[in-house]
């Protein structure tokens, strides 16, 4: 039995110890933090997540996807709030395709009780890394009684964007890093349930008010309340920065989200004690060390959230890495480079992909002219799904690795900015001949 150490039981480090423990590893997982089911506490940032086609992929490889969907909420559609307060609406896939709105918190308290059930994973909070080395995979940590040392035969690095272990790499010769900083930061915001604790607005959707520089988005929780996210310029006119009281803050939602704030009966208090937190962009290589130490998850491709793939890119590095394990028969020295060799260009990709979305849901889902073209994207994918897959259900809801969805995404905004120039588009939309035209642009 080989035995190894895993930094970090967030989502990604608690999914990758119960596939470590699945083929027969002994797992030390040391976690800086306090058990969350103990402190009550939530793990980080606690935006909701979106659940798609990977992320149900990879926990349905270790059996535990139908215990997380009894408490997950589909959302088959975007909801776009306008200023004036009127409604537009856009599907996500086809027929009963969803996004799944999960509680972070909730989900990786699931998952460490799955990891810890296991009888060769063991979970040490409180434990924080403080050294590596990383050409033995062992690592050092700190807690309450003292300092330890792992002694596992390789170390799996799943600490976030801020990595201690990737860190100590970074010392290293010819090791490449790259931090991003969007001009955006984000604060989490409530709209609770109705007094007979049903939703307020529709329930299984994503809901977005789209203005341009901001926006706002809501994802529906079990109790009939709604996790909501403000993104927002850190600094400038109009952003973080220049709402400097809480009277400011209530008279630019009036403004701009007047709906969304008449359900918030305690805005003025959310606002105040709800933090302001940065949104970064993590890119480096190599992520591993030989066959001793390999980053993966945030540690390794840090991404923004605007496709709601963060999560599920990480969960899809833990099947992709459990198929390299196998297909080398868990010789880690020829499994772990093969993974991060073949992984890496995918986790750029959906760190570009993400990028793009922000400035499609911010800018562009309120503008007819782009609801038109998605239905035209959808009635010829109707016609010739072998030809054509939209972006948005590539990335969402198939598993076509990201630089290829990327490639092809790239390919078809050149195609449709053809097919959008037609003067007869606004009412010739669903003709033959623009399905033609669509066809003779592909060949």
């Amino acid at each position: 039995m080989k035995k190894v150490t895993v930094v970090g039981a967030g989502l990604v480090g608690s999914l990758w110890s119960l596939y470590l423990a699945k083929r027969g590893y002994s797992v030390d997982v040391y976690e800086r933090r306090p058990d969350p089911r103990k402190t009550g506490r939530a793990e980080g940032r606690s935006i909701n997540l979106a659940l798609s086609n990977r992320g149900w992929a990879a926990l349905e490889k270790v059996g535990i996807a139908e215990e997380v969907k009894q408490s997950a909420i589909p959302m088959y559609r975007r909801v776009m709030h306008a200023v004036d307060g009127s409604l537009s609406f856009q599907p996500y896939g086809k027929e009963n395709q969803a996004i799944y709105s999960v509680s972070r918190g909730g989900l990786n308290r699931l998952l460490l009780e799955a990891a810890e059930q296991q009888p060769e994973v063991r979970v040490h909070f409180a434990h924080r890394c403080v050294g590596a080395d990383v050409e033995t995979g062992q690592a050092s940590f700190e807690s309450e009684t003292g300092t330890s040392q792992s002694d596992g035969e390789a170390l799996f690095a799943t600490d976030g964007a801020f990595s201690q272990v990737r860190s100590l790499m970074q010392r290293r010769d010819r090791f490449n890093y790259e931090q991003e900083y969007i001009d955006h930061g984000y604060k989490e915001l409530h709209i609770p349930p109705a007094a007979d604790g049903t939703h307020q607005i529709e329930r299984e959707a994503l809901h977005i008010w789209p203005r341009g520089q901001h926006m706002l988005i809501a994802l529906p929780n079990p109790d009939g309340s709604f996790t909501c996210t403000l993104f927002f310029p850190m600094e400038g006119e109009e952003s973080f920065a220049s709402l400097r009281t809480v009277s400011e803050a209530r008279a630019f939602f009036l403004a701009q989200f007047r709906d969304a704030i008449d359900w918030m009966p305690d805005f003025e208090a959310q606002w105040e004690s709800n933090p302001v937190s940065s949104l970064v962009i993590i890119r480096c290589s190599p992520w591993n060390v030989g066959g001793k130490t390999l980053l993966f998850g945030d540690a390794s491709h840090a991404i923004v959230p605007f496709y709601g793939q963060g999560m599920n890119s990480g969960f899809e590095d833990c099947r992709w890495l459990d198929e390299s394990l196998e297909a080398f028969g868990d010789d880690l020295d020829q499994a772990l480079p093969h993974f991060a060799e073949k992984r890496k260009p995918h986790a750029d990709a959906i760190a570009e992909l993400a990028m793009r979305n922000f400035v499609e849901m911010r800018d562009l889902t309120a503008q007819p002219e782009f609801l038109l073209q998605k239905k035209i994207e959808a009635r010829f994918s109707a016609l010739h799904p072998g030809k054509w897959i939209p972006l948005y259900s590539q990335v969402t809801f198939s598993h076509i690795p990201y630089a290829d969805a990327l490639a092809a995404g790239i390919r078809h905004d050149k195609i449709m900015s053809k097919i959008m120039a037609r003067p007869d588009i606004q009412v010739n939309w669903d003709g033959e001949d623009v399905m033609e035209q669509m066809l003779e642009l592909l060949d």
